[in-house]
């Protein structure tokens, strides 16, 4: 069930006359009452001699005796609505459901002599409309502020009892969609998206890259945005708005889109505070840290642990800024890839809000990472960018998973379809180094292939025949024959990779274990089915400390 509640009103009989009237397109059929405040209210639907004025005349009259004190705008007005798919409800039912919602929200609390007098409408199976006017008894407002939350809270509860549909709930922290008219105006123009929502995805990417607030404004110029940045008599910035060029008014004026009329946290003050004087990480060439592409994946990989351990405000910013990962990732990716990615980047733009305030401080690092990243030379080969999506894709996971136990629904089925677009852009990633390994795999010598059945069988019993009647499983026999040949006890790295995630989800259980392995052993990578992949030496550096792979067989 979904509750609406709109803008308060001044007029009682309007509205009335609109929830007994045919409605736009003679969709109210047999409107009348189902419940009301003293259950004596005039029902103009059922009752011939019963009329709107009178059912508005009693509504209203603690207004008239308010005189001056009431409120201007005395209408609240709030539809409660059914899923497509659950029974239909009895009109006794409606009547309960809306004096729970009148209780939870503060208009009428139960029991209450004083409370707001309400009338509750239906014509149609599916919702109804409730109507109170905000005056009590004693002639004070109600206090029902955070209505449209606690309404929800209530009907969460209602669907569990009554065996409804349970819906997905937000928080008032999701980004506005676009209006109807701006739906309409894109579909004019031959777009897909509206404006709103493309400046919202070009802001993220631009605050993703920038290391500061005057080059955020400038990326963005640089992208074909038109930006108009206000002051405060001081100088100092107070806010800014964006525009697409070419997207005008009726008077082919700009449609301007301030920051936070685009997402919550995409206002200034909020975006502002992101922002460190800190440097942004060395680049790999100066030798003075690790590529800033392996910094992020690092830090991806931690994130499940920092979730479970970090108190909310440090969680919600460690999820931000994996949202910001997401948004920088079409940046180094290869154009195919680039779809899967920004849909992915797209999706989790909603997970990565919620109503507890991220401690921004507590993610810096990772942050200033993210802008290294889209600064250095990308890695090429598609095995790093494919252990790279599968360890976002475990973090993307692990958010979602925060976010149910903190009962973020919205925000946890976020989640769940951008590790969907990941899962896409990773397996496109993987097929061609997971056929090398394959190849390799199969050239394996046959006692060498069964020293790997029997790791296999030895670790995995429940999964092993499987795992042998996938094609990818000779990469994964060479994986394991690369996990000996560098000094590692293949056994033990495969308990450790097969415990990272839940197997029985994943597409090729032995396409997963592979990349988990390589990271974990930090096997180099190669897409060149000639040159055997090698564990590092006692003599050799860590691949970790290696210079990524630019191009197949050969070293930045």
């Amino acid at each position: 069930m979904i509750a609406k509640i709109g803008k308060a009103g001044a007029d009682t009989r309007g509205v009335l006359r609109y929830l007994y009237g045919p409605g736009r397109a003679n969709e109210h059929t047999d409107p009348h009452l189902v419940a009301s405040f003293d259950g004596f209210a005039p029902d103009p639907g059922r009752d011939e001699a019963a009329t709107l004025t009178q059912l508005a005349t009693v509504l209203d009259l603690r207004v008239k005796q308010a005189g001056d004190r009431a409120p201007d705008k005395h209408v609240w007005h709030c539809s409660v609505r059914a899923a497509p798919e659950d029974r239909i409800l009895t009109d006794d039912e409606w009547a309960v459901i809306a004096r729970r919602v009148l209780n939870a929200t503060g208009i009428a609390p139960a029991g209450d002599p004083d409370a707001c007098r309400w009338a509750a409408v239906r014509h149609a199976d599916d919702h109804i409309h409730i109507v109170a006017t905000k005056v009590r008894g004693d002639l004070r407002e109600p206090r029902h502020w955070n209505d449209y939350l606690r309404a929800n809270k209530e009907l969460a509860a209602i669907e569990k009892e009554y065996g409804l549909r349970q819906v997905i709930r937000g928080d008032r922290t999701a980004a506005k969609r676009p209006t109807r008219a701006e739906q309409e105006k894109a579909h004019r123009t031959g777009h897909t998206t509206t404006p709103r929502e493309r400046l919202r995805t070009t802001v993220r990417t631009a605050l993703s890259a920038a290391t500061s607030t005057d080059e955020f404004f400038q990326v963005l110029t640089g992208a074909g945005v038109l930006v108009d940045v206000q002051h405060f008599p001081s100088g100092d910035v107070r806010g800014y708005k964006v525009a697409l060029a070419g997207d005008t008014n009726k008077d082919g004026h700009p449609v301007w889109f301030s920051g936070s009329a685009l997402a919550p946290d995409l206002s200034y003050p909020k975006i502002a505070e992101r922002f460190t004087s800190a440097p942004v990480a060395a680049s790999p060439e100066t030798g003075h840290s690790r590529p800033a592409w392996l910094q992020v994946t690092d830090a991806a990989d931690r994130l499940p642990d920092l979730l479970d351990r970090s108190d909310d405000g440090a969680a919600q910013a460690h999820i931000a800024v994996l949202a910001e990962t997401l948004d920088a990732l079409p940046l180094i990716a290869p154009v195919d890839l680039r779809p899967q990615l920004l849909q992915a980047a797209a999706a989790f733009e909603r997970a990565n809000r919620s109503r507890i305030r991220a401690r921004h401080e507590q993610a810096q690092a990772t942050r200033r990472a993210i802008k290294a990243m889209v600064r250095e030379p990308a890695p090429k080969d598609a095995a790093t960018l494919t252990i790279m999506f599968d360890v976002i894709c475990l973090a993307v996971i692990a958010a979602r998973h925060w976010h149910q136990v903190h009962q973020h629904d919205q925000q946890a089925e976020a989640a769940r379809q951008t590790a969907a677009h990941l899962h896409a852009a990773y397996q496109q990633a993987s097929s061609r180094p997971t056929a090398v390994l394959a190849q390799r795999g199969r050239r394996l010598a046959v006692r060498v292939q069964q020293r790997q059945v029997a790791i296999l069988r030895q670790v995995l019993p429940e999964l092993a025949e499987q795992i042998l009647a996938e094609p990818t499983w000779p990469a994964l026999a060479a994986t394991l024959a690369d996990t000996q040949a560098a000094g590692h006890s293949p056994a033990s790295l495969l308990t450790e990779a097969a415990t990272r995630r839940e197997l029985d989800t994943a597409t090729s259980i032995s396409d997963v274990l592979v990349w988990r392995l390589r990271r974990t052993a930090d096997l180099p990578t190669t897409d060149n089915p000639d040159t055997p992949t090698r564990g590092n030496s006692p003599a050799s550096p860590p691949a970790s400390a290696a210079q990524p792979t630019n191009t197949a067989g050969r070293r930045r």
